[in-house]
């Protein structure tokens, strides 16, 4: 299932575009508001967005540059009536992969999705994110909000792996096994507690990374 997120105040347009793409193997959720799209997006990172130009509390070019600012290879189209040549200069320059003019033919709008994702490969993968820790696999790269984050290995391979893990419980004895004695680096439980502490400190401690106690830890999404 292709995972697409689409930001269109207009719900009969929503409805047709939805309806279509889902009988294209396609999984389309629809938000009314940036905000709850920007909600969204911080709990989970689809495949690819759609994203009108006028919305009811603000402009698609903001929400645009806000994606844009976090998944860099995230591929995003404009669909929107402003059919202007300057209109469609500041949809690029603001980040769209691609800009369709309303009305547009439905087959056609399928078709460029799958040519962003094909050029994009799998994004949702590369973007692992709870509440507003974000880790880039790609690049290796860690974000508290906006703020970049410079762990050590030990660290940021605790992180990773936690993070994967998003919703479950994670044995102390799984994480050193997988994070420590599989590299032959033998070490003590108190090894982990001080590598947690650590984390938490860099990440400012947050609320979505849990201590089980006697058990293990998880990260799970709180906002």
């Amino acid at each position: 299932m292709i995972d697409i997120y689409y930001v269109e105040d207009d719900e009969n347009i929503a409805r047709i575009v939805k309806e279509y793409l889902e009988q294209r193997s396609c999984r389309v959720s629809v938000f009314h508001t940036i905000a709850a799209a920007q909600k969204a997006f911080e709990g989970h990172v689809p495949a690819a967005a759609l994203v009108d130009w006028n919305m009811p509390d603000g402009r698609g070019d903001s929400l645009c540059r806000w994606i844009r600012s976090r998944w860099k290879e995230l591929p995003l189209i404009f669909l929107t009536v402003r059919g202007d040549s300057r209109d469609i200069v500041s949809g690029f320059e603001n980040g769209a992969d691609d800009y369709v003019v309303k009305p547009f033919e439905l087959e056609v709008l399928y078709s460029r999705v799958r040519a962003l994702l094909r050029r994009a490969g799998n994004v949702p993968e590369q973007y692992l994110s709870c509440d507003s820790v974000r880790l880039d696999q790609n690049r290796m790269m860690v974000f508290c909000g906006e703020e970049e984050i410079t762990l050590s290995q030990s660290e940021y391979q605790l992180l990773l792996l936690l993070i994967r893990n998003k919703g479950k419980t994670v044995t102390r004895e799984r994480i050193l096994q997988q994070l420590w004695d599989s590299n032959g680096s033998y070490v003590n439980d108190n090894t982990l507690t001080v590598t947690m502490k650590r984390l938490r400190e860099k990440l400012h401690n947050p609320s979505c990374i849990k201590t089980i106690r006697s058990f293990g830890y998880r990260m799970e999404d709180t906002l």
